[in-house]
């Protein structure tokens, strides 16, 4: 799964600058629209067990939706990189009191614990960070696969927990170029509005 494309390269490299040009008052208040969006989603409102993930490199922070699911009692989960398998993830129960680590990506993820790991097929929903996405719901993520290898199952098949995409409104581009291995999204939340493409 090694990208080819140079365009997709570059169409990264703009997005994420755009993306990190904003300001700490402007990825606040997105991160208070964007929970806004989780309090009025149907989806969302009825799952019982969502994974999200933390934010990096500028994308929208969703740590404020997070606090409002707990306090909805739902159970969140986040993506840990598989200690065996390259280029897969282990999905962890995340709560206030996780001890937490930096992967190899300097992203914070929950220390490994196999107690706290599901099988990704026990979610309900999977929340995907993404770099930039068009209106045809076409995802352009950091290039790893990570998130095309765990929703293989319900691109084929729609089987698994359903993803929704989240991001900045500034991170939409006219048209994200495809590889036949890219899962596009049925959903897209950002703090402007909630995209579907089903």
């Amino acid at each position: 799964m090694q990208e080819s494309q140079p365009e997709r390269q570059s169409l990264r490299q703009l997005v994420r600058t755009r993306r990190k040009s904003l300001t700490h008052a402007e990825q606040q208040q997105a991160a208070q629209e964007l929970l806004a969006r989780f309090k009025e989603h149907p989806e969302i409102l009825a799952a019982k067990r969502i994974a999200l993930y933390l934010a990096n490199d500028g994308e929208i922070n969703p740590l404020p939706a997070i606090h409002w699911l707990w306090a909805q009692q739902k159970e969140v989960y986040l993506p840990v990189l598989h200690p065996f398998t390259p280029g897969h993830l282990l999905f962890l129960r995340y709560t206030a009191t996780s001890p937490m680590v930096r992967n190899r990506y300097g992203i914070e993820e929950p220390e490994l614990d196999v107690l706290q790991v599901v099988p990704h097929s026990t979610l309900d929903l999977i929340c995907t960070p993404l770099v930039a996405f068009d209106a045809e719901g076409n995802r352009l993520g950091m290039g790893g696969g990570y998130y095309d290898r765990t929703l293989a199952c319900w691109h084929e098949h729609r089987m698994g927990p359903k993803p929704l995409g989240i991001a900045h409104d500034c991170q939409q581009v006219e048209a994200v170029p495809q590889e036949e291995w890219d899962v596009p999204l049925p959903q897209i939340i950002t703090p402007g509005r909630c995209w579907r493409f089903e």
